[in-house]
């Protein structure tokens, strides 16, 4: 009677072990997001966050190119966001509309250039002034 016992029980631990290992590996990949989606799209380096009540605005920065994109301070449904980005002697490029996580990413060429950056979520905005200069 011993041995049955002692095998069901370890049948049991195996199975338990099983179990969270296979939750383990699991999640391994589909816990993280991919490093795109964290950054709405952009490349580069976070240069700037333009925070406001109800969201922010994040740009990024490569050697040649500045990126940014408009994130709510909550995700949920759609409401109208915008985001736009200019170089200086340049044309705005823009995105706008309703959106549920984020606008943009909007892009522009900045190789020695200043940015001016603006953004909104619904009634409140941001904007940034001459930056990265």
């Amino acid at each position: 009677m011993q041995g049955s016992r002692g095998r069901a029980r370890r049948a049991l631990s195996l199975g338990v072990f099983g179990a969270a290992l296979w939750l383990c590996v699991g999640g391994l990949f589909t816990a993280a997001p991919p490093a795109q989606a964290a950054t709405g799209g952009c490349g580069g380096r976070l240069a700037r966050t333009l925070p406001f009540e109800a969201g922010e605005v994040r740009v990024y920065k490569s050697r040649t190119r500045t990126c940014a994109v408009t994130v709510p301070r909550v995700p949920g449904p759609r409401r109208h966001m915008a985001v736009s980005i200019q170089p200086r002697g340049g044309a705005p490029v823009c995105d706008g509309g309703l959106f549920a996580r984020y606008a943009g990413p909007v892009t522009v060429g900045s190789v020695n250039r200043c940015v001016y950056v603006k953004g909104s979520v619904g009634a409140g905005s941001t904007d940034s002034g001459w930056i990265l200069c």
